[in-house]
């Protein structure tokens, strides 16, 4: 959630984020008392789901743009729930869902306000209940995002913080009586003075004057987080997107980035999380986030700094190729595999979607699409990529590429809602829609079915090592083995014919042809090497046997 200033939309539109903060102090008493931040115990059950459900391709979906089930223009858990089928035949084994809890920003969720209850647009407590025993029915599971970092400023506990110093909430957020000098974050003071002046002092909102940072150096405000995360687990939730980890904690205006506070309490939250039988965790450290997959802080990271290689090397970029062939070399040898790989997601700052990042070119989408579905990992979609969704007409910046998902031709609704749909559907809705994909035998949606298939065929793929990635002018090659599976991609981006060179093969080994099955089959010499051929702007993926004794 990486936003240098976040224009907190719906109620907000219109009005500057000063004076919109200071008409919520003035217009919203304080509450008799702050949320529910009561103790949760765990309480561990069996998971529904099959060991190394976490390894298949995820779906990244902000429920208010994906499907309205009551046409008031709002996406809705029960519109999610109704689509569980699409998903499935998809092939994703699980959903990531932006913020589905209690906001003051009604739109992208970030700027939490009750981080126990449903947000009121998407429905009901029973309706995330029905949710998650028909998406795990379906052999899905579902990780939510979750806001360590910040709350609202209308967050009742904020306001709590804010009335008085010597309240017993002050310290659960950060204050400081007089403005410090000298920081500098993304272009900005991070501190701010509270609208009610002296009396409250000036407080730390790392994203914005909206968005107060919790102290999580005072012992009651982590425990409620810890007891908010057990309360979704209890529940039946399979993990979270732990969101902003790296400024968890920030010691003064030089060091307020991925501190190690911060890196000690993101494993303290992985531990937290994994006590549940086979729950998954994933973080947003776009710092350095192969530190937190080679020392395991927080079970997954997002590989942020892959995502705009990917298309430059589609496109041929050697540089590009270069570095995505080392980008999953782990210090001391061997590879990144938890690393969460992605091409775009909700937040402007990653790229816009992939149909706009290629310009509509669907051979470079799908060779963009087969390239980091088959990298190690866990690959991440951004709903809509499947069928090749563009952004918003007329939008830019964030809006833009969170438009309602495009179900039908449908100019003025794209079929995700009968009302009128909160923000414009996206400017290629009449041509790339699921309806019309699903119709294509050979379309981007049958593309991804069959590279999803893959990985779930192959789980060389989805776990295996990375070994022998080889980038050569215009072309890539890499090996993926788990136990005796051992698997060989080969990429050619280039616009001519191409004959890539690949070594460290057992001698005399054959390559069957998983992709495409019509390829045939090669051998390996006596050293191991062998020539493969491929035509312009194509991948193949080879299963590698070992040769036949000789009789």
């Amino acid at each position: 959630m990486m936003r240098h200033l976040i224009c907190l939309a719906s109620r907000c539109a219109g009005l500057a984020a000063w004076a919109w903060l200071a008409g919520c102090a003035a217009s919203a008493p304080l509450p008799a008392s702050p949320l529910d931040t009561s103790a949760v115990p765990m309480q561990a059950s069996p998971s529904a789901l099959p060991e190394g459900w976490q390894h298949g391709a995820f779906m990244q979906i902000f429920v208010r743009a994906y499907a309205d089930s009551d046409g008031d223009g709002i996406g809705d858990l029960r519109g999610l729930t109704g689509r569980l089928d699409y998903l499935k035949d998809l092939g994703v084994s699980g959903l990531w869902l932006m913020p589905i809890t209690a906001s003051a920003d009604h739109d992208h969720g970030y700027a939490g306000t009750d981080f126990r209850r449903i947000e009121a647009d998407y429905g009901s407590l029973a309706d995330f209940d029905a949710l998650i025993a028909a998406a795990h029915a379906r052999g899905i599971g579902i990780i939510i995002d979750y806001m360590v970092n910040h709350s609202a400023a209308t967050s009742p506990l904020f306001q709590a913080s804010a009335a008085g110093r010597q309240g017993p909430w002050r310290d659960w957020y950060v204050w400081q009586d007089e403005m410090p000098a000298g920081w500098d974050i993304w272009g900005r003071n991070p501190w701010y003075a509270h609208p009610a002046g002296a009396a409250a002092g000036h407080y730390l909102a790392t994203f914005g004057v909206a968005m107060p940072d919790f102290n999580l150096r005072h012992a009651p405000a982590l425990a409620y987080h810890h007891d908010s995360l057990r309360y979704w687990l209890n529940r039946g939730l399979d993990g979270y997107r732990l969101d902003a980890v790296p400024h968890l904690i920030e010691n003064n205006a030089k060091d307020w980035n991925d501190q190690p506070e911060s890196r000690a309490l993101t494993r303290q939250m992985q531990g937290l999380i994994k006590a549940y039988p086979r729950r998954h965790v994933i973080c947003e450290a776009t710092a350095e986030p192969k530190d937190y997959a080679a020392a395991d802080l927080c079970g997954s990271a997002f590989a942020f700094g892959l995502e705009n290689r990917l298309v430059k090397a589609a496109r041929g970029d050697a540089q590009a190729l270069r570095e995505l062939a080392r980008y999953f070399d782990a210090p001391g040898g061997g590879s990144l595999g938890t690393l969460g790989v992605f091409v775009s997601n909700h937040d402007w700052f990653a790229g816009q979607r992939l149909w706009d990042q290629v310009g509509g070119d669907e051979t470079l989408y799908r060779l963009t699409a087969a390239t980091y579905l088959l990298l190690p990992g866990t690959p991440y979609l951004y709903y809509g990529e499947e069928i090749g969704q563009a952004g918003a007409e007329g939008l830019s910046g964030d809006p833009q590429i969170r438009a309602p998902m495009s179900w039908t031709a449908d100019p003025r609704t794209g079929g995700f809602t009968t009302g009128i749909p909160f923000r414009p559907p996206a400017s290629n809705v009449a041509s790339h829609n699921a309806a019309a994909q699903a119709a294509q035998a050979d379309g981007l949606l049958a593309h991804y079915k069959q590279l999803i298939a893959l990985r779930k065929a192959l789980p060389s793929i989805a776990r295996g090592s990375w070994e022998r990635a080889v980038a050569d002018a215009a072309t890539l090659s890499f090996q993926r083995k788990l136990g005796s599976e051992h698997t060989l991609v080969t990429y050619n981006y280039g616009t001519a014919a191409a004959r890539l060179a690949v070594a460290g093969l057992p001698a005399g080994a054959r390559l069957q042809a998983a992709h495409p099955l019509t390829a045939a089959a090669l051998q390996a010499d006596a050293r191991g090497q062998v020539s493969v051929p491929l035509a312009p702007q194509s991948f193949a993926v080879w299963q590698v046997r070992a040769a036949a004794p000789a009789r």
